[in-house]
């Protein structure tokens, strides 16, 4: 029997996604795409994160058509990203990709319906070679970590860092440990145009309640999945309580604010 399987992340699959279809509150972008396939799902239902910058939040649609690969993504106007929960309960349906189409899954349609078609998927394994997802420390006074997502943190290494992802800014599966999950200065993500109940920004408030400056940057400024566009292209979106207080401010480039804390490792 094809099984749905959902996952608040998908750099958090097992082996029960091999030819399942995969409804998971990451964004559409190529980095999750890359780890669906790698993953031997059948067909997988990402969250469009907004669209954004040159459409980066369904970048995977496209890799997985080229590889006959079913896939959609869930519109962020319409349910929570990083909660799966909502996204089968009333998420809708805003691109699909034209192997998905063909069974088809369309603009508009509910989520649930859409991997209830998506089962008549063929099923295609396939090898990629390893990408080029980037982790890299700008080093200073107080380091600059660029990680294209949340997953790549190190919990012992980025203490005390700013960590600059290309992830989403929602609270995944609404746990807030995974807000960050290292004691860092600063946290940066994509707003993933912030939308339904303001999902894209979840994690903010939990940050602060670590006392750890949380940011977003619009995702109509930065191609979400890529931490070098957040911090050169991104236009800060929304800022938690610790990091107005430190001086972010809505509207403004990130990457003078965030060199001003690099240098400055006095400042709490």
């Amino acid at each position: 029997m094809i099984e749905i399987i959902v996952a608040p992340t998908v750099t958090k699959l097992g082996s029960d996604a091999v030819g399942a279809v995969l409804v998971t509150g990451s964004h559409g972008g190529l980095y999750p795409g890359r780890l669906a396939v790698a993953a031997g799902v059948r067909a997988a239902i990402f969250h469009d994160a907004g669209l954004g910058r040159e459409d980066a939040g369904v970048g995977s649609l496209a890799l997985l058509e080229t590889l006959g690969i079913a896939a959609a993504a869930v519109g962020h106007l319409s349910a929570r990203i990083g909660d799966t929960e909502d996204m089968l309960a009333r998420g809708r349906i805003s691109r699909a990709n034209r192997v998905a189409a063909v069974l088809g899954v369309v603009p508009g349609m509910a989520c649930a319906e859409a991997a209830e078609r998506l089962k008549a998927a063929d099923h295609h394994r396939h090898e990629l070679p390893k990408g080029d997802e980037l982790r890299q420390v700008l080093p200073g006074p107080r380091p600059i970590v660029l990680i294209d997502s949340a997953a790549m943190v190190d919990p012992v290494l980025d203490v005390g860092a700013i960590v600059v992802t290309g992830s989403h800014g929602g609270l995944v599966g609404g746990v807030p440990a995974m807000a960050l999950r290292v004691d860092g200065f600063a946290g940066v993500y994509n707003d993933a145009g912030i939308g339904i109940e303001d999902a894209g920004i979840g994690r903010l408030p939990a940050l602060d309640a670590r006392g750890i400056a949380g940011l977003t940057v619009s995702a109509t400024s930065a191609r979400i999945g890529e931490a070098r566009s957040t911090f050169e292209d991104g236009v800060i979106s929304r800022v938690n309580e610790t990091a107005a207080r430190l001086g972010a401010v809505v509207g403004t480039p990130l990457r003078p604010l965030l060199e001003r804390w690099a240098a400055d490792p006095s400042m709490r």
